[in-house]
């Protein structure tokens, strides 16, 4: 049987730009990821999905397909932790393969640990009670009247202390939000955002004193 190629969507590598603070940059187009048959099947399962037409990500990315592996939970619940971050962190305009993000670390999370993996899994499970059978097609209410029930135990709070940093911190989402590395140049600290032209001066008894040398 002959190998088959699956492209997967990720984000680059930060690396040295050149930049004379040297800061690191992250590329806003992620790359094609050569996946063979063999290494797709090795996993528990694969989440699959598809850039919307009106995210800004389907110009850059090489495939509007995007798949993720997943070796430490099954897709199911792949696709319920997906769908429980877009509750935590809505964001209507932000595509799923940013959300996929923070699967991807939840399921490493998941392979490395047992007890993780078990918190995640019991997680979903009561979900899907709740349900009677897929969570993931249980209505907008009640999604997030299940989630919000959840706030403060350890499944919320595992997903929701991954997703805050998986989700705001890769090219895809400073591309969207337009605010970090997004343009290669070390973020708002070069973009002059303390140029405050348009307001007044305070006045100097206002400003404390300055410190002198030494």
């Amino acid at each position: 049987m002959r190998d088959t190629i699956i492209p997967i969507v990720a984000p680059r590598r930060a690396h040295d730009d050149g930049h004379p603070h040297g800061h690191a940059r992250l590329d806003a187009a992620p790359p094609r990821i050569a996946l063979t048959r063999r290494e797709f099947l090795r996993g528990t399962g694969v989440l699959v999905g598809t850039i919307a037409a009106s995210s800004i990500f389907a110009s850059l990315a090489p495939s509007r397909v995007w798949a993720l592996e997943m070796q430490g939970l099954s897709t199911h619940q792949g696709e319920v932790l997906l769908q429980v971050t877009r509750e935590i962190y809505p964001h209507a305009t932000l595509d799923d393969a940013v959300y996929a993000l923070v699967v991807k670390d939840l399921d490493a999370k998941a392979k490395a640990d047992p007890a993780v993996r078990q918190q995640l899994a019991d997680g979903v499970a009561k979900l899907d009670a709740q349900a009677g059978s897929d969570w993931t097609r249980r209505g907008p209410a009640d999604k997030a009247h299940d989630i919000a029930a959840l706030a403060g135990t350890p499944f919320f709070n595992t997903v929701r202390s991954t997703a805050v940093v998986s989700l705001y911190s890769n090219a895809l989402a400073y591309q969207h939000f337009g605010y970090g590395a997004a343009q290669g140049d070390g973020g708002y600290l070069y973009q002059g955002f303390n140029n405050l032209s348009w307001l007044p001066d305070p006045p100097a008894a206002d400003s404390g004193p300055i410190p002198k040398d030494g």
